[in-house]
């Protein structure tokens, strides 16, 4: 039995933050019903022509695992619908701009009087509250506004923008917070709104950064460097866009490295005697271990650099992860049912229980697909209830 097994969600997320969110509970085996319609799709379902993917998927690594129903939320009707099914759900989920589901008559003071048990966790860029609230945002935004971006990037260049793993950071944060009241409310009985803000997700993690600050210091972008390890970095090889990564923390790593490289000028060479020479010169250094790596295989030369206890690896891209047979082996990366009828790899759960488990069970879900059992089974709507619906367009 997985952990969230008989956890209800009635998901009105959109985009990536609030559904990677409802993606990661439904792993943990709570019922996740994404809410949507004709009218106002998902916009994750739409193809990605800027990213260069003409298929949706983006919406496949966020809404396998899920059921599908259509709800017209601007009709009076579908409030009254999406009411229902909230009463039949132990935890509400929402990405929407602060005070939007409150127009629609589904905000926390409403669902709360319909269900006083109920947890509502709402993903926005700012928050709820506060003078800041009103702002949409997209992960880059989030990133910026919470100085990620501007500590992400080479020391002579630009602040880098976040992208998905801000969304995504920030829908991991509100899994954590939506299980820490769904505990609650299973110990005690009482439910309560969660308040998830982007841009405090970012903030909090720059800590270090921020205690820099605090202390007089003033923390700069430093690329791919670190403040005592030197070589340190990313560094081209062989074939064109192959890189590895290469860390070495002591003299002896140090020694280890240039008896690979067979390069006992470096050794001698004062700049580079000590740890701090190294880290200050590191740059001049940087371009003598890449005139190394670039003649050599990736793979080779990571498996050369462990042997002798130097942390290194290639720096994967996604065919890397896609084919992992450890990460295949973990059930990390899984193949899922696409709505179109193909096969696609997607990310599973990343954590492991003893007792229990968490995975994908289903696929990509099709618009609307999961009526029968939503309404019908769920809610008890007949079918010549569910056809008026359909035509009156509140199942739409």
């Amino acid at each position: 039995m997985k952990p969230l097994a008989g956890i209800r969600i009635a998901d009105f997320t959109l985009h990536a933050a609030g559904p990677f969110c409802t993606h990661m509970l439904s792993q943990l085996g709570a019922e996740c019903i994404k809410v949507e319609s004709a009218a106002r799709p998902d916009i994750f379902r739409k193809p990605h022509p800027v990213y260069g993917r003409m298929g949706p998927a983006s919406f496949d690594q966020v809404a396998s695992n899920k059921l599908s129903v259509r709800i017209n939320l601007k009709d009076a009707k579908g409030i009254a619908l999406a009411k229902q099914l909230v009463g039949s759900s132990d935890l509400v989920c929402e990405s929407f701009r602060p005070g939007v589901m409150d127009r629609l008559g589904l905000g926390y003071g409403t669902l709360s009087v319909l269900k006083p048990s109920l947890v509502m966790v709402s993903v926005s860029s700012s928050g709820q509250t506060g003078p800041d609230s009103h702002f949409s945002g997209y992960a880059p935004l989030f990133g910026a506004w919470g100085a990620l971006g501007y500590l992400t990037g080479y020391e002579d260049g630009p602040p880098v923008e976040m992208r998905h793993a801000m969304d995504h950071s920030v829908g991991m944060t509100a899994a954590m917070a939506a299980v820490a009241a769904v505990y609650r409310l299973w110990r005690i009985g009482i439910g309560g709104h969660v308040d998830v803000s982007a841009r405090e997700v970012a903030c909090s993690l720059a800590g270090e950064a921020l205690l820099l600050a605090a202390a007089g210091g003033d923390p700069v972008r430093m690329g791919n460097d670190h403040l005592r390890m030197a070589p340190h970095g990313v560094f081209r090889t062989r074939d064109h866009d192959r890189w590895l990564t290469i860390a070495v923390r002591s003299d002896e790593e140090w020694q280890g490295l240039l008896d690979l490289m067979k390069a006992p000028a470096l050794l001698r060479e004062p700049r580079y005697q000590t740890a701090t020479g190294r880290q200050v010169h590191r740059q001049a250094l940087h371009d003598e271990i890449e005139q190394w790596t670039r003649k050599l295989d990736a793979s080779e030369a990571e498996g050369a650099l462990q042997a002798i206890g130097i942390a290194a690896h290639i720096s994967c891209d996604m065919r890397d992860i896609s084919g992992d047979a450890h990460l295949r082996q973990r059930g990390v990366v899984v193949d899922v049912d696409d709505n179109e009828g193909r096969k696609r790899a997607a990310l599973g759960v990343p954590i492991r229980f003893s007792k229990s488990q968490a995975g994908m069970e289903r696929g990509t879900p099709r618009l609307g697909q999961d009526e029968d059992y939503v309404f019908g089974e769920l809610l008890g709507l007949s079918a010549e209830d569910r056809k008026t619906l359909m035509d009156q367009q509140v199942i739409y």
